[in-house]
Formats: C-alpha cells, structure tokens, sequence
C-alpha cells in the first residue's frame, strides 16, 4: 500500500518553470533533462510496486530525512512485518562499467559517474541511526535498482546490492514477509517518517535567476503556451484551443510565483504583473481572497496559503 505518495522534486519543478520563461545553459538544460529522467525512472519502479507487489506492506516515497544535522533521501521506503527495505532508483541509460568502486559512462572518452551505491550506503547508514533513536531495530536491507532496460554494467560486480532491468520483478516478489501481518507499530513508524520529511530541505543549489530576465504570462496547461483569450470565466489558448478556468489559470500561476520568489509577498498587483496583465485585478482579487488567507488591511494587503 503507497503510504506516501511521490512528487514532482522541488529541484525539478523549478527548472521547469524557468526553461519554460528564459533560455537556459547548455549545463542547465543537461542537469534539468537528467532531472527529468532520474524522475521518470522513480515513476516507473512506482507502477511496479503497486502492480508487483502482493504482500502487505507500506510503501514511503521519496524522503527527506534530518539527522544529526544531515539531510538525507530515500527514493523508495518498502516496510513489511519483518525488514524495511531502502531502495534508490536509477534511470540510467547505455553502456557502462565498473572498476574499483567506481561507475564509468563507456561513451568516449570514458567519463566517471557518481556511484550511487556510495549514497546507498550513506542514506542505509543514517537511516539505521534515525531508526534507532526513534527506538527501532527491525532488519534493513537497501538495493540500487536500474530501471532503465536499455542498461548496461559490464564488470558487474556480484556481491553488490544492485537489482538490474530484467531483474526487478523477481527482486519485487521476493519481499515476502516471514510474518504475514503489519501492526500497529509499523504504522507508527510510517507516520514518524512521514512527519519528520522536510521537502523544503535546502538539498540542492538552484540556478541563478532575476525576476526582470523571466518571461512573463500565464501558461496553458496543456501546451504551455502564454497565448490565450478571455470569455466569460473562461481562457481559451489560441494555440492548443483548450479552456480552462481563469481561476484555475491565476492559482497554477501564483503556486508557479512562490515556487520561482518565496521571499516575495503575493499580491494582488505582483500576481497582475506576473501574468503579464492579461487577467483583470478585480478577478485576481477575487480568487486571491478566496483560496488563500488576507494578512494586512487596505494597500498593506497580501496574501499567504
């Protein structure tokens, strides 16, 4: 059973926007396509989880877990009655090889990689410590899974807690619990991991932007595209021809102006600009009150979820 439901990394969603409202670096649009990858490859073990997967369990996707002054993450969380099992997914792509502890790309010139069983390790190690202070011992196992059938490790080493392409759905029903029921106290440590994610860990760097080098303008979304009319309560984009509701439209873009400018208040007029004009304050107005709390009386006003 998903416990925790996966999201979209804040990483990722903000290299979104901005590829969506300026003309990115070649090195950030290369650490965004592998953003979006990694993404999809952690997606795509999550349908094999729910369709492969029989015995009860609870599945946490996608942690953020502090310890010690750390930050460490967890792709995927699979407790059953008797082990939690660490899981860090790959979506690598290609030919690869192993030498010495360390991953190399086979496209010339040979290139290393970050090998993820280092931060296996990392994450297993600090889990076992955050599990123990909360009063914890039962069994850990962790695994690498590359998802991605177009993979390939030559010198693969078999004493490595890998599970490769064709053999996830063997290493998926294998976790079959010697006892048959979760209790009570499974539960409680699932909610504890659950209350102790932070997804607003400072876990990466994002890239250097300024407000006025960013288009402006509300985004279809379904195309993406800036361009749209208005009838009644509706916008209708001229490229796609989909409509969607003007309050649909001003909540996706001021969700899109808190994710790009946390430290900036909402307001009626910056939420204006920031759809470029396009959308009557009266209307912003309206919405803003409406599904988010008025803090400030009269000019001083603004807005907070």
């Amino acid at each position: 059973m998903k416990y925790k439901a996966r999201t979209i990394p804040r990483e990722l969603e903000v290299y979104q926007l901005l590829n969506s409202r300026k003309n990115l670096l070649d090195n950030e649009r290369k650490h965004l396509y592998a953003l979006q990858k990694g993404y999809e490859g952690e997606l795509l073990f999550d349908n094999l989880t729910s369709s492969v997967i029989k015995t009860e369990c609870l599945i946490l996707n996608d942690l953020l877990l502090p310890h010690n002054k750390n930050t460490f993450q967890i792709d995927s969380l699979i407790i059953v009655p008797d082990t939690i099992y660490i899981i860090e997914v790959k979506n690598f792509e290609g030919d690869y090889f192993y030498e010495q502890d360390r991953l190399f790309t086979r496209i010339p010139p040979d290139s290393e990689v970050t090998n993820p069983l280092i931060q296996l390790n990392r994450s297993e190690s600090l889990f076992r410590q955050l599990l123990q202070q909360l009063g914890n011992n039962m069994t850990i196992q962790s695994y690498v899974v590359f998802i991605n059938p177009e993979f390939t490790l030559y010198q693969a080493p078999i004493n490595k807690q890998i599970v490769y392409p064709g053999q996830i759905n063997r290493f998926l029903k294998s976790i079959r619990p010697i006892s048959l029921k979760l209790d009570n106290n499974h539960y409680v440590i699932a909610d504890k991991l659950k209350s102790l994610h932070n997804p607003n860990a400072p876990f990466y760097l994002p890239p250097s932007y300024k407000y006025d080098e960013l288009q402006k303008g509300i985004p279809c979304s379904y195309c993406e595209s800036l361009e749209f009319t208005t009838k009644g309560t509706y916008c209708y984009c001229l490229v796609c021809l989909k409509k969607e509701t003007m309050e649909k439209r001003i909540l996706r873009i001021v969700h899109h102006f808190t994710m790009l400018f946390p430290d900036i208040k909402i307001t009626t007029n910056a939420i204006f600009d920031w759809g470029s004009g396009k959308i009557a304050k009266r209307v912003i107005r309206r919405v803003l009150q409406k599904h988010l709390k008025t803090k400030g009386v009269h000019q001083w006003s603004y807005y907070e979820f």
